[in-house]
């Protein structure tokens, strides 16, 4: 069956992805978004409509009175904006695909592996509790008013230009010039990587099925590993045995707020996740791309310009600080 699909955002890390996978899978994909430039460009036979979503006006213009069997947003991150989605899309679309995060989930978890019935409790994390209120908002929406939302909820997805470190290019940077890097806590919390690829999969499945509606999914890759780990894979892809030094938290979290509000709420915990629930609504759905391939594809595409290996000066001071007060 053909849909039509409207992708809200469509060249971030996770929709890249998504987009050619529906094309692929033989659907009419139109992106809405603000145009301009992107390192992720659109594939050839997307439809694309210039507009910005969080200017309602502008989109009821720009779409004027077309229905949809599914509409995405990959952008919404308020309840403020999930009532806007409601509003521009009850009645004109089958389903409203919402992409909350895993991160919602209760931190620090009382068991793993995380399911969908884990709590939603995350009291660290601003970006969290705001996700959370987006899906309450929807699902009474969807209790009320039969809205057609489906739930979606990733953990740390990444792609080819998104290095799954605090401190991106700078920590592999360090590594190349053999002084050590930081590493939150010991370093032996799991953490799920899941490539945007293996992501998409999944999510392209839940489309257009009605059984989804009112239900909440976790997709991740089955890629459990510890921050140790991820930090000397990608070392070894950029060429170098890394030297690591582990550093508290919440020590981070006073250096620098920014970098350390995501390690206590979310990065610092292990997250095993349980994606049975996907499975059975996706049944051949197989993660299969390890992030050893993953972390080769980081490495080479920032070696391919050097525009794209970026030191934060700043973020390197802080490191060299941290380094010193744990020696």
């Amino acid at each position: 069956m053909t849909l039509k699909i409207l992708f809200i955002g469509g060249t971030g890390i996770i929709s890249s992805a998504c987009v050619p996978r529906a094309l692929h899978q033989g659907h009419a994909v139109t992106v809405l978004n603000r145009g301009g430039t992107t390192i992720r460009p659109l594939p050839a036979g997307v439809e694309t409509i210039t507009a910005d979503v969080r200017d309602t006006d502008a989109v009821r213009a720009a779409l004027g009175v077309r229905e949809f069997d599914v509409v995405v947003d990959f952008v919404a991150y308020t309840a403020d904006q999930a009532q806007s989605d409601v509003d521009l899309f009850a009645g004109r679309t089958g389903q409203y695909v919402f992409i909350s995060s895993a991160s919602a989930y209760q931190k620090p978890p009382r068991r793993v592996p995380v399911t969908e019935s884990t709590p939603l409790h995350n009291p660290f994390w601003r970006y969290s509790r705001d996700k959370i209120e987006c899906e309450e908002l929807l699902m009474r929406a969807y209790r009320d008013a039969a809205f057609p939302v489906t739930i979606v909820r990733p953990s740390h997805t990444y792609d080819r230009a998104s290095l799954p470190l605090d401190g991106g290019w700078t920590q592999i940077d360090r590594m190349r010039r053999g002084l050590p890097v930081v590493v939150h806590g010991d370093g032996t919390s799991l953490w799920t990587l899941t490539h945007h690829v293996d992501f998409a999969k999944a999510f392209v499945g839940l489309l257009g099925n009605s059984r989804t509606l009112g239900e909440a999914y976790t997709i991740t890759g089955d890629d459990v590993l510890t921050w140790n780990q991820i930090f000397t894979i990608l070392g070894h892809a950029a060429g170098t045995e890394p030297t690591l030094v582990h550093v508290p938290s919440d020590m981070i979290f006073e250096a620098d707020p920014d970098w350390g509000v995501s390690l206590i709420g979310d990065k610092s915990h292990s997250m095993i996740f349980d994606n049975s629930k996907v499975r059975s609504a996706v049944p051949d759905y197989v993660a299969s791309i390890p992030f050893e391939q993953g972390a080769r594809e980081m490495i080479a595409w920032r070696d391919e310009d050097p525009a794209r290996r970026v030191v934060d000066e700043k973020l390197e001071a802080t490191i060299e600080a941290l380094i010193a007060r744990v020696a």
